[in-house]
């Protein structure tokens, strides 16, 4: 295996057809082709199915691809770093479920680090494709819950994608809303009290899974309900429709502002709070210092 090879797996991967990716690194199409199926004989796994259409990655294939992005971005660095004399910038990315709280840990880790040394990113998103990110080394860290229903499932997905959730902490469910909607003055809401009203949950795309929902009780027969892509939107529809979503009661004002509260949830069900990383990988100094934030918040 060589980084050529890792090159040209990123370069297929990235255009979808062995002919750009032949054209986009200076090679014959039959070159790169009879390269790329050493490297598949050579690791043993299938990289791409190939079709008259192009090249579409195997799942094997996306994860090899993670790996692959990951070797050749530390190479570059070096490169830049020690061959080049050039000053790179440091990454850190992180991928969570729409939590505004996941976003003030963020903003508190930046403002200590500063933007002069460092390229971040933030990326809010559905449940599978925080696991995604983590798996294939777009983020360091994914923040996301876990409970009683989801967790079989999710734990198994761990595993299988070499990955660790790490605790950060046990909550109740709390109802979510705007400060004006009848039911914000009072100290307890169960669901059948809520059931006049839309419940506001998060799209998951094509895993669109129970088992992913951003939300408790996904299973839950609601009367009426409606699929938003955005906390923004989200926002606007508790003031205009007295929607409300189900959270873990964390609220960030200085974000979010003052108009919306959190009011406990009848019942006994519990969300668990926490963090994904590479199974056996130490966090980065960034990292560290993330999850210091989040420890913040979360008090």
């Amino acid at each position: 295996m060589t980084l050529t090879q890792l090159r040209y797996v990123i370069a297929a991967a990235d255009t979808g057809s062995m002919n750009e990716a032949a054209k986009k690194l200076f090679i014959s199409q039959p070159s790169l082709s009879q390269a790329l199926r050493e490297l598949e004989k050579e690791i043993g796994i299938e990289i791409f199915l190939r079709n008259n259409r192009g090249v579409i990655l195997t799942e094997e294939g996306k994860e090899f691809l993670g790996y692959a992005r990951q070797v050749t971005e530390q190479y570059e660095l070096m490169e830049s770093r020690y061959v080049e004399k050039k000053d790179v910038k440091k990454k850190f990315a992180v991928s969570m479920q729409h939590y505004t709280f996941a976003v003030s840990a963020f903003i508190g880790m930046v403002k200590q680090f500063g933007m002069e040394e460092y390229e971040f990113a933030v990326r809010e998103t559905t449940t599978y494709e925080v696991i995604e990110d983590v798996k294939n080394f777009r983020s360091e860290i994914g923040i996301l819950y876990v409970n009683e229903f989801n967790k079989r499932v999710l734990y198994k997905l761990f595993s299988t994608m070499d990955l660790e959730f790490e605790l950060l902490m046990d909550c109740g469910v709390y109802v979510y809303m705007w400060k004006g909607h009848p039911l914000a003055g009072r100290t307890r809401i169960s669901m059948e009290d809520l059931e006049p009203y839309p419940c506001l949950s998060f799209e998951q795309g094509q895993y669109n899974s129970f088992y992913f929902a951003e939300e408790v009780l996904s299973t839950y027969d609601y009367k009426r309900s409606i699929k938003v892509s955005d906390r923004a939107t989200i926002l606007n529809l508790m003031v205009g429709l007295c929607g409300y979503t189900l959270c873990s009661g964390i609220i960030c004002e200085e974000l979010n502002g003052s108009d919306y509260c959190a009011v406990l949830l009848e019942g006994e069900e519990t969300m668990t709070i926490g963090y994904l990383k590479r199974k056996g990988a130490a966090l980065s100094p960034l990292g560290q210092k993330y999850l210091e934030e989040l420890e913040k918040v979360l008090v």
